[in-house]
């Protein structure tokens, strides 16, 4: 890695290891008392592209800049064609696309698609870095169900920086099969993307990270929450009935969203596509890397609040470290003179694609392991990889980007073991695939858990099985990744690397 990429990243960043708290906003705007609800919340630009010659293109500059959160305080970003996150992307199921990625910041970064299933050449990991000053054009079908993905940057042991910088933005794919089902789809009057995301300032505006030893072992956590970029927001819901699409795009944080009021919402969709059937549910759990799409009916002039509430599932002695703990107001919905009506939903949504594990051509197994919390073992400890924590492994192996762990052949259907022998949750994301949750120790998956998903969360002591198969793209010399979506771990090496042979 660079020096000089380095030493812009920490500029940027304006706060090393070991640069203590003392910088910190005070407690005053902490997650558990930012209540003012004073900013109307931003919704990202829409992005549709442009077509031509049957494709269609979208033109994305990864830039940086200046950012005002707080009153009166600047505070350096990045993000992509704007100063932090970027725009929505919207696409369609069957359409051919070029993305040109412009890399205008003063180093490297890469952007990946995740949750999207595409060429390994186009998945925008740790191999296809974009160096300053050049263009990546990566062109592929959309040849998934509909839902919400999301990019970010993917950078060798600096994704959890460039995403705390800034560096990501939302997804929508839509098919017929989504559209007929009359669900909200107004993009920005009843069809709202939420990107979560946990921050913390220094006093002069500027983000903190990794400046304590908890923000390396368990994941980086903030105390400010931004929706969509911004702080303290509100929403006017101007439907009866408003579809929120929920995307945890922070580094490490879970949370287990409900309505501050107690009504259920209604989860239609997961990470990689619509549910089978609505589920009615009180609270909402994401972890890092997931989402969710829920319905939210309201009557004319009644406020409510999107709150994350403690998460008991994780819970035991690391629950309060974790910062799993406290209750937090996340968005508050304000109905004023809301128009439209309520309709029943569909008692079926779609079907989704599922395997029969009597037909799995291959079972692997897949352990996550902190060593010691990762304060201490190989990669030269709490300071390895480039300061991170040391002692992330998958199956004892921190990752390598020069050694492949796994090889897969095209169109295998195999089954995934994921063991986390840890007191952390861990959010376990693989590339390329969509997948279908067959067991968690040994019991079913959940109603909310029946859809595609390309993020599991894996709770301590849980053992969770996975069935895909790997369908389209082979190439032998070009990997994709899996790894837990702890993006501090991540980038510590808990990752791995499989192909996709022929």
């Amino acid at each position: 890695m660079a020096t000089t990429r380095r030493e812009v990243l920490r500029g940027l960043l304006a706060a090393g290891v070991g640069g203590g708290v003392a910088g910190l906003l005070p407690a005053s705007r902490s997650t558990a008392s930012v209540r003012e609800f004073s900013t109307s919340l931003r919704i990202p630009a829409l992005d549709t592209g442009r077509l031509q010659d049957n494709v269609r293109i979208f033109d994305l500059a990864t830039q940086a800049g200046m950012t005002e959160f707080l009153p009166g305080r600047s505070t350096p970003t990045i993000g992509v064609n704007g100063s932090f996150l970027g725009p929505v992307l919207r696409f369609r199921a069957g359409e051919q696309v070029s993305i040109n990625v412009k890399n205008q910041l003063p180093f490297d970064t890469t952007l990946h698609w995740h949750g999207l299933h595409v060429p390994a050449k186009a998945d925008g990991g740790p191999h296809q870095v974009v160096t300053q000053g050049t263009t990546w054009s990566p062109r592929f079908e959309i040849k998934q169900k509909a839902g919400l993905f999301w990019y970010h940057s993917h950078l060798m042991e600096h994704t959890g920086e460039q995403v705390n910088l800034g560096l990501a933005g939302p997804i929508i794919i839509e098919d017929e099969e989504s559209t007929a089902l009359g669900l909200p789809f107004e993009y920005g009057v009843d069809d709202i993307p939420l990107v979560i995301q946990d921050r913390r300032f220094r006093a002069d505006g500027r983000f903190d990270y990794l400046s304590a030893m908890p923000d390396m072992m368990m994941g980086f956590k903030g105390n400010v929450i931004l929706v969509n970029g911004t702080v303290s927001p509100y929403f006017d819901v101007r439907r009866k009935r408003t579809r929120l699409r929920l995307l945890n795009g922070s580094n490490s944080r879970i949370y287990n969203i409900g309505l501050s009021d107690g009504r259920p919402v209604t989860q239609i969709a997961s990470d990689g596509s619509l549910l089978e059937k609505p589920v009615q549910r009180k609270t909402v759990r994401l972890g890092p890397g997931e989402r969710a799409e829920i319905l939210i009916d309201l009557d004319a002039n009644s406020t409510t609040t999107l709150t994350s509430n403690p998460d008991t599932i994780a819970g035991g002695m690391m629950m309060g470290m974790a910062g799993n703990s406290e209750t937090f107001p996340i968005l508050q919905l304000r109905s004023g003179a809301a128009s439209g009506g309520i309709s029943p939903l569909p008692a079926r949504l779609i079907q989704v694609p599922n395997w029969d594990p009597a037909k799995a051509n291959r079972r692997r197994s897949f352990r996550l392991d902190m060593g010691m919390m990762g304060m201490m073992g190989g990669r030269g400890g709490m300071m390895g990889r480039g300061g991170m924590g040391g002692g992330m492994t998958i199956n004892g192996k921190a990752m390598d980007i020069e050694r492949i762990d796994e090889r897969v052949h095209l169109g295998a259907i195999e089954i995934w073991t994921v063991q986390n022998p840890t007191p952390l949750a861990h959010p376990f994301h693989i590339h390329a695939i969509q997948f279908r949750i067959l067991d968690r120790n040994g019991a079913p998956p959940l109603p909310h858990e029946l859809g595609l998903k390309d993020t599991v969360l894996v709770d301590p002591g849980e053992s969770v099985r996975i069935i895909t198969r790997f369908d389209d793209y082979a190439d032998a010399e070009r990997p994709y990744m899996y790894h837990c979506h702890i993006l501090e771990h991540e980038d510590a090496g808990m990752m791995g690397q499989f192909i996709v042979t022929a």
